[in-house]
C-alpha cells in the first residue's frame, strides 16, 4: 500500500489483519483507511478476450 500523502508516498507493508482498519504511516504520520478486501485474490485481468 502506498501512503496517499503526496509529499511522502512511502510504501507500507500492511498485514492482512489490518484490513478494514485505520493505520498510521510510519514516514509522515498520515492516517490511512485500509480497504476491507473481499477475501479472494484480485483478478489480474489475464482473461483472454474471445473474438
Amino acid at each position: 500500500m502506498i501512503c496517499p500523502n503526496l509529499q511522502c508516498q512511502a510504501i507500507l507493508a500492511v498485514p492482512v489483519t489490518a484490513r478494514g482498519k485505520t493505520i498510521r504511516c510510519s514516514g509522515c504520520g498520515t492516517t490511512i483507511r485500509v480497504p476491507a478486501g473481499t477475501g479472494k485474490p484480485a483478478d489480474s485481468g489475464a482473461a483472454t478476450k474471445q473474438s
